[in-house]
């Protein structure tokens, strides 16, 4: 099959087989696909509904067209995992049993993304390279001044990187939002 598949229904049928392919313990049939048109960020999720046990994975059509064919197939590869897991126990993470795992498939611990950030976030103390992205204004953004480094604790500052303007305060943030126009 030509990568990226050109539909929606061959994205998901391309993901099924694959699936098929990935030694994971998941019930692939009690697994449902769906490919996302909206999703902006995440190349996958998987969905488990408590009620009823059902679990989900969702792939976006948008990380397909990015990625390539390897790069995908690890991301279907750590939604199963994560399948697994909520099969088998009912809850998913990254802890020490998805990591397991992960060192198995060969995957990542995290899913990647695949847009730009609108923002990053960087530790203000020396020596510190901790950093983070982030693609909404969310509270760490808009609040800077009540949260800290997630490595060492210190003041962060958050960059819009397209402009490349910065801020520490939620000041700084609103005067920052009221001045860049392509937000």
């Amino acid at each position: 099959m030509d990568w990226p598949p050109a539909t929606d229904d061959r994205l998901r049928e391309w993901a099924r087989r694959y699936a098929r392919t990935v030694d994971v313990d998941a019930a692939l049939d009690a697994v449902s696909w769906e490919v996302s048109a909206r999703a902006k960020r995440r190349a996958g999720a998987c969905i488990h509904d408590p009620e009823t046990g059902a679990v989900t994975i969702r792939l976006a059509a948008r990380a397909a067209e990015r990625f390539s064919r390897e790069a995908f197939e690890a991301v279907v590869r750590h939604e199963l995992i994560h399948a697994w897991e909520y099969q088998q126990f009912g809850e998913a993470g990254h802890g020490r049993r998805f990591r397991k795992q992960a060192d198995r498939l060969n995957v990542e611990t995290t899913c990647p993304t695949f847009s730009v950030p609108r923002l990053r976030l960087y530790c203000t103390a020396a020596g510190c390279d901790w950093s983070a992205e982030r693609h909404r204004a969310s509270a760490v953004v808009t609040d800077p001044e009540d949260r800290r480094c997630g490595a060492c604790g210190a003041r962060y500052e958050v960059e819009h990187v397209a402009s490349g303007e910065t801020w520490r305060t939620s000041a700084g943030y609103r005067g920052a939002r009221d001045r860049i126009e392509d937000w």
